[in-house]
């Protein structure tokens, strides 16, 4: 779910191009009449829109902390409701089932049905009711409610992360984008990391409270991470305020993702953008399923303690935290984007065949993926504007997604399935043959972008010098 959010904080003033003209209006009438104001109140001034990041960062915050609550409790919940690790991945799968078809259209029902301000909070409501419902049928042990909470979380989820988008684009349009988009990656992956970190503690509190381990304990547990998602919601009706404000005040018009998405356009993308997406598939198959069934591998490979087994889970996260922002400035400085991503894709590769083969400390594994997690996202998303005209990009991030989150859905059951009846083993080969595909995919990339002429893989200095001259001939 991350990625979509990796894309838009790499491609930078980019995504300038998926909202209209909406500069504030200033100078004479801009306010609106109000006269002065202090400066924490003005939405021209930097710090109100600080006050402005501050609840956009936390937004998502709830979403991000409960997406990975059945990875944070896997042995808890493998142990409470009695299940095989093939149903328990299944929770994956129902998150990821409604975004096959909601990655098409969350921009469209934002721009042309809800309005950023309603759909941002119509989202948030899905977030909450979700995980409300999904810690419901843990604390009735009905494993079908807790299904259908992950289904209605999943239709939430990834939209609020396009409405984030939207508002930080509209916000924060100009120098200050690049920064702001990472600190909302950044934020995104705390919420991550203290789920993975402080479920466990929050498990063992409820335990002794109710008298004994069990569903009770776990359902009351994500009851208590609903919280994070009730608090984004109260987010999301606090932003909404001030964006109406600012509206009023600024007399500009609501902002929008300004994506149109045309399945049509599907017939004229390039090979180039397809082994994109192969690439993006087969990666991103081999990451996640592989975080949220990582605390029991740790436990049972490496001895380690529950504690431990999920500190060293949410390490992917704590690395990119940082790491996100710091490589992708490095791409961007260099260019050279496909020997980047075939960097990382190797990187992953030697970091799965570790934890595969060896018994090396897990640490430094987990380290190296997190590191090669992170500059993969820097430098694949950013390609598809590369490769596609301006017009066809929302049908190709929207494409996009829909199949990663199609093939996580199916990857996802596949893996528990693996697991229950050939062990970890066989299902960290299964992951290295899913990277080895990408690196074939990557390969080819590589090879084709060459005889086309190797736009993919230009230096930053050679793609500004075309941009420039583009511009003059435009001129």
């Amino acid at each position: 779910m991350a990625d979509f959010e990796e894309r838009r904080s790499l491609l930078g003033d980019e995504d300038e191009r998926f909202v209209g003209d909406r500069e504030p209006q200033r100078g004479a009438g801009g306010t609106g009449g109000t006269g002065a104001m202090p400066a924490i109140c003005d939405p021209r001034h930097l710090l109100h829109r600080v006050v402005v990041l501050v609840f956009m960062c936390f937004l998502g915050f709830g979403s991000y902390f409960c997406y990975d609550n059945p990875a944070a409790l896997q042995t808890q919940v493998l142990q409470d409701l009695n299940l095989n690790t093939e149903n328990f991945m299944r929770l994956y799968a129902w998150y990821s089932w409604p975004n096959v078809v909601l990655c098409f259209f969350g921009g469209f029902l934002l721009d042309r049905v809800f309005g950023i301000r309603f759909g941002t909070i119509i989202f948030s409501v899905f977030v909450c009711a979700g995980q409300i419902v999904f810690a419901t049928g843990a604390l009735l042990n009905h494993f079908w409610l807790m299904e259908a909470g992950r289904f209605i979380f999943g239709i939430g989820g990834e939209s609020l992360a396009v409405a984030q988008n939207t508002y930080a684009v509209n916000w924060f349009k100009g120098k200050e984008l690049n920064l702001v988009f990472g600190l909302q990656l950044s934020m995104a992956r705390l919420g991550s990391t203290v789920n993975m970190n402080i479920m466990g503690w929050v498990y063992n509190k409820v335990a002794g409270l109710v008298g004994s381990p069990g569903y009770t304990a776990l359902g009351g547990s994500l009851m208590i991470a609903a919280v994070t998602c009730l608090f984004s919601l109260i987010c999301a009706l606090v932003l909404a305020y001030l964006d109406k404000r600012a509206e009023r005040i600024l007399q500009k018009e609501q902002g929008g993702t300004g994506e149109v998405i045309k399945l049509t356009d599907v017939k004229d993308f390039p090979l180039t953008l397809w082994l994109i997406f192969i690439i993006c598939v087969c990666y991103y198959v081999a990451i996640f399923p592989f975080i949220g069934l990582g605390q029991v591998f740790f436990i049972e490979k490496f001895n380690f303690s529950p504690a431990e087994a999920r500190a060293v889970n949410s390490i992917v996260y704590i690395i990119s935290a940082p790491a996100s922002p710091i490589l992708g400035f490095l791409v961007d400085k260099t260019g050279r984007n496909v020997v980047w991503v075939i960097i990382a894709v190797t990187a992953t590769l030697a970091a799965h065949m570790m934890l595969a083969f060896t018994f090396w400390n897990p640490w430094i594994a987990m380290s190296l993926l997190g590191v090669s997690y992170s500059l993969l996202a820097c430098a694949l998303w950013p390609m598809v504007a590369f490769v596609v005209p301006e017009h066809q990009l929302g049908t190709a991030y929207g494409f996009m997604q829909s199949i990663q989150n199609l093939g996580l859905a199916l990857i996802a059951m596949a893996a528990g399935a693996i697991l229950d009846t050939r062990g970890y083993l066989v299902l960290e080969v299964f992951f290295c043959a899913c990277i080895c595909m990408a690196l074939m995919a990557v390969v080819m990339l590589y090879f084709v972008d060459y005889l086309r002429g190797g736009d993919l893989n230009q230096s930053a200095a050679a793609r500004a010098r075309l941009q420039k001259e583009a511009t003059s001939d435009a001129e």
